[in-house]
C-alpha cells in the first residue's frame, strides 16, 4: 500500500452510516477520513515519545482544500496517505491522498493548513523548536 512520495499510509473501510442518498460517501466524511489518517500519522511518526511537550501541542485547522476526483462507495477500503508538505513558524501544511486500496486509483486530494495555537489565548503561537525540528524532518523535500 505504498504510494510514491509518501512514507505513511493507513486504511479505513467505508461504513453504511457514511454514505448518502446517492449511495456514495457523503462529502463531509472525507475530512473525517483525513482526521483519522493524520492521527495515525502522528502515532507512526513517534513524535510523542521523541519530543517532550508534544502532548500539550495544539493545532487548529486554518484552511482546507478538497479535490473530489471519484467517490468512494459502501464497503470500499480506503488507503489514506499523509505527508507534511511545509513547516512554517506556527503552521504546517499536510497533503492527504485517499486512494482505493484495491485498485490504487486516486479518489481525493486534501490540502490542510493547521496552525499551532496557544489555547489560553486562542492565538497562533510559534512552534517550539524541538517540535518544529521533528516535524521538519518528516516533511517531503521540495
Amino acid at each position: 500500500m505504498t504510494r510514491p512520495g509518501f512514507a505513511f499510509s493507513t486504511t479505513l473501510r467505508v461504513r453504511y452510516a457514511e454514505i448518502d442518498g446517492q449511495k456514495i460517501v457523503f462529502n463531509s466524511r472525507y475530512l473525517e477520513y483525513a482526521d483519522v489518517a493524520i492521527t495515525d500519522f502522528w502515532d507512526w511518526s513517534g513524535i510523542a515519545a521523541a519530543v517532550p511537550g508534544w502532548d500539550d501541542t495544539e493545532f487548529n485547522v486554518r484552511r482546507t482544500e478538497i479535490d473530489y476526483l471519484a467517490p468512494f462507495r459502501l464497503g470500499d477500503t480506503i488507503a489514506a496517505h499523509v505527508r507534511i508538505e511545509r513547516v512554517g513558524t506556527s503552521s504546517l501544511t499536510k497533503r492527504i491522498e485517499l486512494t482505493h486500496a484495491d485498485t490504487g486509483a486516486l479518489h481525493t486530494v486534501i490540502m490542510m493548513v493547521s496552525v499551532h495555537v496557544d489555547l489560553a489565548t486562542g492565538r497562533p503561537a510559534p512552534l517550539p523548536p524541538a517540535i518544529r525540528d521533528h516535524i521538519a524532518r518528516l516533511a517531503t523535500p521540495a
